[in-house]
């Protein structure tokens, strides 16, 4: 079965959380000590928050503008997210490294060499994410919930191969976990609400889409 093409990933951009960076990186550059007083002894710099289309933007106070920052607190799909692709990031870090000793093209080193590079640090986000938002919520996963993993008997067979063999097995279990890895942030993009999340869930979206594009044309 044809494995389906990763969708596009997709970024949401709260308009006023930038106006409020805007407004205090321009009173930061003030050059005069005078405004600065006055600023802080006022409400403090005004922010200009665009409209939606169709209507007029508005002009907030600095206070105004930090009230309507949209609450990002982290929810159970994002917890579960993260929990899960930890996990899922350490099967794809499982099979790297297989690769010294069985690997036949260089091209499929190489490109175990840059999933190991790109993963390790995605983990160590992942898990300091965790660490700041309170540690895991989960009892753990079922294996079998994790798109695009690879059963044990597949990591077996991986683990017996050698030169074109193990090329061709392992570039077709790594484009099915990435295309699962995919699916997995796709959904947390709908179904999440932390902004930090969702910037990691487009990373891995944007990456390995990339890195599976790759793939299919080495199959």
């Amino acid at each position: 079965m044809p494995i389906p093409r990763p969708l596009a990933p997709r970024r949401r951009v709260p308009h006023v959380l930038a106006a409020v960076a805007a407004a205090a990186l321009l009173a930061g550059c003030t050059g005069s000590t005078e405004p600065a007083a006055k600023a802080a002894s006022g409400p403090g710099p005004s922010v200009i928050a665009p409209g939606r289309p169709g209507e007029e933007a508005e002009t907030l106070t600095a206070e105004e503008a930090e009230r309507r920052r949209p609450d990002d607190s982290p929810n159970s799909a994002d917890f579960t997210y993260i929990e899960m692709m930890i996990e899922h990031h350490g099967q794809a870090l499982e099979m790297t490294r297989l690769v010294p000793g069985r690997v036949h093209s260089k091209r499929v080193r190489s490109l175990a060499d840059r999933i190991e590079a790109g993963q390790k640090p995605e983990i160590g986000a992942m898990k300091a994410w965790l660490k700041n938002n309170g540690g895991p919520r989960g009892k753990g996963h079922d294996h079998d919930a994790m798109a695009g993993m690879a059963t044990p008997r597949q990591l077996e067979r991986l683990a017996e191969a050698d030169g074109e063999e193990f090329d061709r097995l392992f570039l077709k279990l790594m484009t099915t976990h990435h295309a699962g890895a995919v699916s997995m942030a796709t959904d947390v993009l709908g179904a999440g609400n932390n902004v930090q999340v969702e910037e990691m869930a487009d990373d891995v979206i944007a990456t390995q889409s990339t890195e599976i594009d790759r793939m299919r044309d080495m199959l």
